[in-house]
């Protein structure tokens, strides 16, 4: 750990609060001598004190240990560029139009990687009226299921949530093209286009 960064980031952070020294050392129970050693790089926060330091400030503790906060870049773009990423925990899905840090059950998670679909992991699509009617002979067990179907185009992204026991059976208003993608528990993230 860099003292003198960390430092600067508890600075920076305590003044974009609007926090005076006094106030934050208020808030932790600790004195406002013990802020200033940390801001002008003569200590560290004990390691007891981060987690609070971070929820006072809003940051990821990572970042708060690093000594600087990563900007994402702002992509402009193409909507097919999203991430995806689904918690092996908790299940939930986190989507995402750039380069982040994402963490979830104390997890810090990878962007999934989309694999396509080749025979019988395609899904079964079907155009009636202005709809797609997509489904597919999947098990949709408790154990092994889709959690969820999105179609994606240049600008715009609809996702079906699945549950575990329901037959795969989804509509999604028509467009003239995009990419199905869908997260099966056990195999991973698949995508088709149409």
């Amino acid at each position: 750990m860099d003292n003198s960064k960390i430092g600067k980031l508890i600075y920076q952070l305590r003044k974009e609060k609007g926090m005076t020294q006094t106030e934050l050392a208020g808030c932790m129970n600790i004195s406002d001598k013990t802020v200033s050693k940390w801001e002008r790089g003569l200590g560290c926060p004990d390691v007891s004190l981060l987690s609070e330091l971070s929820d006072i400030f809003n940051v990821d503790l990572s970042e708060m240990l690093s000594g600087q906060l990563t900007k994402n870049n702002i992509l402009g773009g193409r909507m097919k560029r999203i991430k995806i990423y689904a918690c092996p925990e908790c299940g939930n899905i986190i989507i995402v139009l750039t380069d982040t840090s994402i963490s979830c059950c104390g997890k810090k998670l990878r962007p999934l990687e989309l694999t396509k679909a080749e025979g019988r992991n395609k899904l079964d699509v079907e155009r009636i009226e202005n709809e797609y009617y997509i489904s597919a002979d999947h098990e949709m067990s408790k154990e092994h299921f889709i959690s969820f179907v999105a179609f994606i185009s240049d600008d715009t992204v609809i996702m079906r949530k699945q549950y575990p026991e329901w037959n795969l059976q989804v509509r999604i208003p028509f467009f003239a093209h995009g990419r199905l993608v869908w997260y099966c528990t056990r195999h991973g993230l698949f995508y088709q286009d149409i």
